[in-house]
C-alpha cells in the first residue's frame, strides 16, 4: 500500500501529474520539499527542473509513464533513491530501468534507475479509468511483433545480439498468459491488474540478463516513434503499441487477426480515432516506415528492413481501422 509512505522517505521531491497527484497525496503522508508536475520528456525541459530542484534525499515518482520516466530520469542523474508507485498500468516504464527521453520528439532511452520499493497499490490503480490500465497490455502485446522481428532478423543473419529461442519462447508464453486472463483484464479486476504486472516483471527476468528487450520491442514501437515525431505530441502508450501491432503484425502476416481479437476482447483502442490521427497521417507514417528506420542506425533489424511497404498493402490495412 501507498499509505504512509512519505514519511519515511526523508527529503523527498515528487515527479507526477496533476490527476495521479490529486489522487494519491493525502494518503502518502510527509510533506514533498518540492512536486514537479510532469509537462514534457523532452531533455531542455527535464534538465531545467533538475537544475532547479533542492537538495532531496529519495526521488518519489508517482504516476503513469512519463511521471515515473521523470522520475527515473532525476535518481540516475542525481544517484539518489527512487521510490515508484504507478497509478496507471499504460506503459512498462515502472519495471525498466532507463528513461525514456525526447530530443525534439525522438525518443531516447538514457540512464539506469530502479526503484527502492516500487509500490503496487490496486487500490490506487482502481481509482483509474480502466481504459487506462488496459492500455498495460500493449507493452505485452508487442512481444507478439517484436519475437517475430528478432527471427526475421536472425535467418537475414542481421541480429545485434547472440539469438536466443528461449527468450522468445518465454516471450510469447509471457503473452499467452495475458490472452488467458482477458476477462479478467477487460474487468481490471485485481486478478487482471496482477496479470499485467506479473507480465512485466516475468518480462524482466528475461530482458534484463540479456542486456535488451528485444524480445518487447520492434517494428511495432517504430511506428509510434515514427507517428510521434511526424506529429509532435504523445499518445497513450498501450494505445500506440496496440496500432503498431495490428500494423505490423499484418506486415509480418503473423497471427494478425487473433491478436485484433485479443484486443477487442480486452477493451484497448487502438483505434487511430480515440488518438487523433487521421488516415492521411498514418498513411503517410506507414509509407515513410522504411526510410525512418534506415536513417536511424540504432533501430533494430526488423520486419520493416524486410518487406516492402506497397500503397495497396497500407490501403487494405487502413480498412480495418476506424478514423
Amino acid at each position: 500500500s501507498a499509505d504512509g509512505i512519505g514519511k519515511e522517505l526523508g527529503r523527498f521531491v515528487v515527479t507526477t501529474m496533476e490527476i495521479p497527484w490529486n489522487l494519491a497525496k493525502d494518503r502518502l503522508g510527509g510533506t514533498p520539499e518540492k512536486v514537479v508536475l510532469c509537462e514534457t520528456m523532452e531533455i531542455d525541459w527535464v534538465d531545467r527542473q533538475l537544475a532547479a530542484l533542492p537538495s532531496f534525499d529519495t526521488v518519489l515518482a508517482v504516476g503513469g509513464g512519463q511521471a515515473i520516466d521523470l522520475g527515473k530520469y532525476f535518481a540516475w542523474k542525481s544517484g539518489k533513491r527512487l521510490v515508484s508507485i504507478p497509478t496507471i498500468l499504460s506503459v512498462d516504464a515502472f519495471v525498466t530501468p532507463a528513461a525514456a527521453i525526447r530530443k525534439n520528439h525522438q525518443v531516447e532511452y538514457v540512464g539506469a534507475a530502479s526503484p527502492d520499493p516500487l509500490v503496487i497499490d490496486y487500490d490506487l490503480l482502481r481509482l483509474a479509468p480502466n481504459e487506462l490500465n488496459i492500455a498495460g497490455v500493449g507493452d505485452l502485446l508487442s512481444n507478439h511483433t517484436a519475437c517475430r522481428d528478432w527471427e526475421i532478423a536472425h535467418a537475414a543473419g542481421k541480429s545485434e545480439y547472440p539469438f536466443k529461442p528461449e527468450s522468445i519462447e518465454i516471450g510469447r508464453d509471457i503473452l499467452q498468459q495475458i490472452i488467458n486472463r482477458a476477462d479478467d483484464i477487460h474487468r481490471c479486476s485485481d486478478e487482471g491488474l496482477q496479470a499485467i504486472v506479473d507480465g512485466y516483471m516475468r518480462l524482466n527476468t528475461v530482458c534484463l540478463p540479456n542486456g535488451h528487450y528485444r524480445i518487447e520491442e520492434g517494428s511495432e514501437h517504430y511506428l509510434f516513434y515514427e507517428l510521434e515525431e511526424r506529429l509532435g505530441r504523445p499518445f497513450i502508450h498501450g494505445w500506440i503499441v496496440g496500432l503498431g501491432v495490428y500494423c505490423l503484425s499484418r506486415l509480418q502476416d503473423h497471427r494478425a487477426e487473433e491478436m485484433t481479437d485479443f484486443m477487442n476482447r480486452v477493451g484497448l483502442k487502438y483505434d487511430p480515432k480515440v488518438m487523433e490521427i487521421r488516415p492521411e497521417d498514418l498513411r503517410a507514417a506507414l509509407l515513410n516506415l522504411k526510410t525512418f528506420v534506415e536513417s536511424r542506425p540504432t533501430l533494430w533489424y526488423t520486419v520493416i528492413n524486410e518487406r516492402p511497404i506497397e500503397p495497396v498493402w497500407v490501403d487494405q490495412t487502413l480498412s480495418g481501422l476506424v478514423f
